[in-house]
């Protein structure tokens, strides 16, 4: 290992075949997926033989179950968001001890794990979700599996649900993160500040910004065109000076809403899978209005695009914005849904306040200490080894 700059770089190396499992939760596209697949494809591309797999326990455990819970989330965060928060905000925003026990889970899901790990047999294991974090860090404690386990925090906060004491290493979003991990009891030389993982193509930095009479806006409602983005679109009623791209994931009744609505300066776009394509986007827009999903804010901090959020799902983007508006990261337009027409705040914020926010992102980018998370991960595997 050599020191580069203050910031920890690992020498790539060949090594023999190696598996590594990935585990995020549900098979809804979301941030715990999206981290999974830049990691495995980054790995997967390293000059090593490195196989990965991507595993959703709640179908290995129960197959067409996880179909249920899927639409059971997505209904409940739609048609009863306040009781979702509350909940969510007593199961997994209270503080709790390190190694707090869910029995319930490690009833139902505890011998499917370790099932999973037998028959997947992984050298290292990289949790982004939650959930099979904290039944791994059990059986690591129960000392039933003892390869290289690794949580990628893929929201601006922690919740009580991850494992924490027995989990070999931690890929922190933030210094807000990692102190509240070490708060935990986790040794500090455990835990790395990486950011959210994002795929490279979004690392290169935007070109000059020329002066031009219309500004580029990307409007997003995620990946599933969830939130209120109908309502916001609905409030928007364009001047003429912003062009909106709004980018509808794969919610075909939303790419229909924006297209009948047929207002020259709001262009609907369809599901984007190229990361290219994506990157291009960012490149050509002033400014993004979004949800604080982790991966989307990452990216546009990576890209230092202005950062407008309209809304927050319950749950995990509640807390990310806390975070994300305490940093000073996003400007969040809170008055649109009281009939205030969001442009006004917008262009007055682009002309006034932007110096602020994009000095606070270079801030946030600075805290990075672990710049190759994956040579990283080969760097121990080979470790273990040897061992």
């Amino acid at each position: 290992m050599e020191i580069q700059g203050g910031k920890k770089e690992y020498d790539k190396g060949c090594i023999s075949l190696f598996r590594i499992l990935f585990l995020p939760l549900l098979n809804i596209p979301s941030g715990h997926h999206h981290v999974a697949d830049v990691m495995k494809r980054q790995l997967e591309t390293c000059e090593t033989e490195i196989q990965c797999e991507k595993v959703d326990l709640l179908s290995f455990s129960y197959g067409k179950l996880e179909n249920l819970v899927s639409s059971a989330y997505l209904y409940w965060i739609h048609r009863f968001p306040n009781l979702y928060s509350s909940l969510y905000k007593f199961a997994a925003v209270k503080e709790r001890k390190a190694e707090h026990r869910f029995f319930a889970y490690e009833l139902f899901f505890l011998a499917k794990m370790k099932q999973l790990i037998d028959e997947a047999k992984p050298d290292a294991i990289i949790c982004t979700h939650a959930f099979p974090s904290y039944l791994l860090s059990r059986l690591k404690q129960m000392r039933i599996w003892d390869g290289l386990a690794i949580n990628v925090y893929t929201d601006y906060f922690v919740n009580s649900l991850w494992g924490m004491k027995w989990i070999d290493y931690h890929f922190a979003p933030s210094v807000h993160v990692k102190n509240h991990l070490a708060s935990m009891g986790i040794k500090e030389s455990q835990i790395y500040i990486t950011g959210i993982p994002i795929d490279p193509v979004f690392q290169t930095q935007r070109g000059n910004r020329d002066k031009k009479e219309k500004l580029t806006v990307l409007v997003s409602g995620g990946n599933m065109g969830a939130g209120s983005i109908r309502r916001f679109i609905f409030m928007l009623q364009p001047s003429g000076n912003i062009q909106y791209k709004v980018l509808c994931g794969t919610n075909e009744k939303l790419f229909q809403y924006v297209k009948q609505h047929n207002d020259p300066y709001i262009e609907p776009l369809t599901y984007i899978t190229s990361k290219e394509e994506m990157n291009r986007l960012y490149e050509e827009a002033d400014a993004i209005i979004t949800k604080p999903g982790g991966v989307t804010i990452s990216e546009c901090i990576a890209k230092d695009l202005p950062i407008f959020v309209y809304d927050a799902l319950p749950g995990q983007e509640e807390q990310n914005l806390r975070f994300l508006k305490e940093e000073c990261l996003v400007q969040e337009l809170s008055n649109w849904d009281r009939g205030i027409n969001p442009e006004k705040e917008m262009l007055r914020v682009l002309k006034s306040d932007i110096k602020d926010h994009q000095s606070k992102k270079e801030q946030y980018k600075q805290q990075i200490e672990l710049t190759d998370p994956h040579s990283f991960i080969i760097h121990h595997l080979k470790k273990l080894k040897r061992a």
